[in-house]
């Protein structure tokens, strides 16, 4: 008996997601097709210009904005920070930091420190079991 094995693919929007880019920034040809398992690899491995540039300068997605300005997803909701951000807007947002984006920030170091917090007590159960 012989294994068949399928190439597995994914949606466009799946690859950029993992790729950390905005899917609607990407090439056309890109968005238009499926990318595999192997394309996926290679693009992370020997990223080409347009992935390079992207990255660097956007626009980035949610999650990523989030991160560079140290907030969560929801918090860039209530800051009404709705569409993809360039580098350039991130850093004038960082330097404006508007009274929203203090509070947030603020907010997600508390949630950071509870889950430091939580984590350290749950290994100190632990420890005390065995």
């Amino acid at each position: 008996m012989t294994s068949h094995q399928t190439t597995q693919t994914m949606k466009p929007a799946t690859a950029a997601k993992k790729l950390g880019v905005y899917l609607e920034a990407t090439p056309a040809e890109f968005q238009e097709g499926v990318v595999s398992r192997a394309e996926l690899t290679a693009l992370q491995a020997d990223p080409p210009e347009w992935l390079q540039e992207l990255r660097r300068n956007g626009p980035h997605p949610r999650p990523v904005v989030a991160a560079k300005l140290g907030v969560s997803i929801a918090g860039l909701a209530r800051g009404g920070v709705t569409e993809a951000l360039t580098t350039e807007q991130i850093e004038a947002l960082k330097t404006e930091n508007p009274d929203w984006l203090r509070r947030e920030r603020s907010t997600q170091a508390e949630v950071r420190k509870e889950s430091v917090r939580i984590k350290e007590k749950n290994a100190e159960r632990t420890a005390k079991r065995s």
